[in-house]
């Protein structure tokens, strides 16, 4: 059976991707920070027939993420899916007041993180041939949002080298996209807020994991 790791999952649109992917048949490792959050979504997952565990790590400790991916391969066998969208709030700061201080925590877990995630993953699907890795950043990787201006350095460097993977490993059985999440993620919101549900956001991830064309799918 394949299996997908979400890393930065949590009870919104990890959880609707868990759901989506187990629907399908696979089975799924969860990645975040809180193993009692992590132990919650394992059990509701079972509650709808799908396997899944809990492999607690911050994207910003890159060593235990490493770890928990490995972990996460070594009980299922495989990693088939690397899903990677962590997020821990908005942090506000104007391009004026961005210093390497203030940065470097976005760095670390957006674009370090997925260099880490994905170099945990990527050696043994190129020994198979095939693989998927799916990044997500927001909107502002593509087009800057003023007061988002350390997140969007970080997204958008992550977006760079997503794109460069998925050309780079053309012809290896490996696909990689990234997706810009250009809204709110939510089944409703204040009238003239844009927005998707996050059942209706993880389809298109499925869509991108069946048809394996896109370098990129922006939400908005």
């Amino acid at each position: 059976m394949p299996t997908i790791a979400i890393v930065g999952a949590g009870p919104g649109l990890g959880l609707s991707l868990a759901k989506v992917f187990g629907g399908n048949g696979f089975d799924v490792a969860l990645i975040a920070r809180n193993k009692d959050s992590l132990d919650a979504l394992v059990r509701e997952l079972a509650e709808s027939g799908t396997t899944a565990a809990g492999f607690a790590a911050d994207t910003g400790d890159h060593a235990a993420l490493t770890t928990a991916l490995t972990d996460a391969a070594a009980r299922f066998g495989a990693i088939d899916v690397l899903e990677f969208s962590p997020h821990a709030g908005l942090v506000v700061v104007e391009p004026k007041d961005v210093t390497i201080e203030n940065l470097r925590p976005q760095i670390d877990q957006y674009l370090f993180g997925a260099v880490a995630a994905t170099q945990a993953v990527l050696p043994a699907m190129l020994a198979a041939g095939s693989g998927t890795l799916l990044f997500t950043t927001g909107g502002g990787a593509i087009s800057p949002y003023p007061q988002l201006a350390t997140v969007n350095i970080a997204q958008a460097g992550l977006r760079n080298w997503a794109l460069n993977l998925h050309n780079a490993l053309t012809g290896t059985g490996i696909y990689a996209a990234t997706t810009a999440i250009n809204l709110m993620i939510a089944a409703t919101a204040p009238d003239g807020i844009p927005h998707r549900s996050p059942d209706e956001i993880a389809q298109t991830y499925w869509t991108l994991y069946t048809e394996r064309e896109r370098a990129e799918q922006v939400i908005a």
